[in-house]
């Protein structure tokens, strides 16, 4: 399928959405154009991802490189659409996701930037990348620690990536907003710009502590359709 359709539920659900992000702009004295809605459509059906384009979302945030695919591959030549990794990503799917994706949130470790950086010499297609930073040092998540994120920004660099900015997960037990300050003062001693925080229940915090870019998922299209996974792309 390659024609967009309308849902009322969803394009109303990208418009309230849309106005909260305006709103919080607003609030915190930021264009609304200096923050950009990533639809997050891990689970979604064909239908939803067809109402998200005729909402006239072009920005989308997947988890898994093989999900991504079912979803995305018939409808990668759409007009300005970008698609961004969202999830943990193995080394051997890194030809995958270097092929589909424009920008890769979750770089993380330096065996991840090496085989990005090969990859990348072989097919001479680089996408954007991400450092995600586990703020919360919580054991169970993705992420460099904070004490660790410099060096690893610094090796990613030196690898030719194209380090465009920092993305965290903050713990669901904790204020999001030390989280995103902790993001964000790292992004600043590195001379970065790009913010990626905020999810459905925080992403008007998040930019008040200046989110570049959010990840919506729930609000736009409802509670998942399987329950969430913590598996690598």
């Amino acid at each position: 399928m390659t024609s967009s359709s309308s849902d009322p539920v969803i394009t109303s659900s990208f418009e309230a959405v849309r106005r909260k992000i305006a709103r919080a702009c607003r609030i915190a004295g930021r264009a609304p154009e200096t923050v950009t809605l990533v639809a997050v459509t891990k689970t979604q059906s064909d239908a939803a991802l067809e109402a998200a384009l005729g909402a006239g979302q072009r920005v989308f945030g997947e988890n898994r490189v093989q999900e991504a695919r079912a979803h995305w591959m018939s409808r990668r030549a759409g007009p300005g659409l970008e698609l961004r990794l969202i999830g943990p990503l193995q080394t051997n799917k890194v030809a995958d996701a270097v092929a589909l994706f424009d920008v890769i949130e979750t770089v993380d470790r330096v065996k991840l930037v090496e085989a990005l950086a090969m990859e990348a010499a072989k097919t001479g297609r680089n996408p954007r990348v991400l450092v995600q930073v586990n703020t919360g040092a919580e054991p169970q998540k993705a992420g460099v620690l904070p004490e660790e994120a410099d060096a690893l920004i610094a090796s990613a660099r030196a690898a030719g990536l194209a380090v465009e900015g920092l993305m965290c997960v903050p713990p669901v037990d904790e204020a999001p907003g030390l989280h995103f300050a902790l993001l964000r003062k790292i992004a600043r001693r590195n001379g970065l710009s790009g913010l990626s925080m905020g999810m459905s229940g925080d992403f008007e915090v998040a930019i008040r502590f200046g989110a570049t870019h959010v990840r919506v998922g729930s609000a736009l299209f409802g509670e998942r359709r399987t329950p969430e996974t913590t598996a690598p792309a």
